[in-house]
């Protein structure tokens, strides 16, 4: 008979450390490799040559590389904040009530940018945005920044909602009971409680929103190039190294914010 303490535990099972090794190695081999030949002295992709740092040099002194890339930081800040803002407010209105009829609809209405394949929302988006631009002549970053907004609201909206249904609302309760208003029960029990949550989805929306190419691509106007697109135009071009050197930046940032997070989440709990 079957211990009813015994749990399962996939780690014990035979064969998972092989497996897990294969995955990560399938995985991380590509990432690797583009960032060996990113410090490549060919002008191949392909052929090595020797050690070199003239593409991050290349890259560094390109002013179309420098201009994608503050665009492209100006655009995924601004869409992250207000995501996370818009995505803050939703999840708090959908765990802190009672269950009703229609609930399950608006999750599911939330969440449904992760559902839809993102070419829809992108054809969609430029049909709403050219009449948009015919009717008001206005072509700014404004387009940009509200369909990131609104693609990244799910992404953290996610992590948000979940913070919340794991909080103890035990000291919002007494707050309340201490005739806290509404607005002070969330400023000062919810919100430093609630912290760690809004960092995840801020950094989240802030990364879907810096490496995304289908939506940029149909909602931009001409110039407005961010740096992941700028890359795919180049790629479509001529495939040097100096790609695989931003790529190598954008990775090394990617790891910058994910530590910078761990460490601060980790001291808010």
């Amino acid at each position: 008979m079957v211990s009813k303490s015994a749990t399962f535990d996939v780690r014990r099972q035979s064969g998972f450390a092989t497996i897990a090794m294969i995955c990560f190695f399938l995985l991380y081999l590509p990432i690797a490799t583009l960032v060996v030949y990113a410090f490549n002295d060919n002008d191949s992709v392909a052929i090595w040559k020797g050690f070199s740092l003239r593409w991050f040099q290349s890259a560094w002194n390109n002013t179309q590389v420098i201009d994608a890339s503050i665009r492209s930081f100006q655009i995924a800040t601004a869409a992250a904040v207000l995501a996370t803002i818009a995505a803050t407010m939703a999840a708090l209105a959908t765990t802190r009530t009672r269950p009703y009829r229609g609930l399950t609809f608006k999750y599911a209405f939330i969440n449904q940018p992760l559902m839809v394949p993102e070419i829809v929302t992108a054809v969609a988006l430029l049909v709403f945005f050219s009449r948009i631009k015919v009717a008001t002549g206005y072509s700014g970053l404004g387009y940009l920044i509200a369909a990131h907004s609104a693609f990244c609201i799910p992404f953290a909206y996610l992590p948000i909602r979940a913070r919340l249904e794991s909080m103890d609302l035990s000291l919002e309760t007494a707050a309340a009971d201490l005739y806290a208003t509404g607005w002070k029960t969330f400023r000062h029990v919810t919100l430093p409680l609630l912290w760690p949550g809004i960092l995840a989805g801020l950094m989240l929306a802030f990364v879907v929103s810096l490496d995304d190419v289908v939506i940029t691509e149909f909602v931009k106007s001409g110039g407005q190039d961010t740096l992941p697109t700028y890359m795919l135009g180049q790629l479509r071009r001529i495939v040097t190294p100096e790609i695989n050197a931003i790529s190598t930046v954008f990775l090394l940032l990617s790891v910058g914010i994910v530590t910078i997070f761990f460490f601060v989440s980790r001291k808010r709990t």
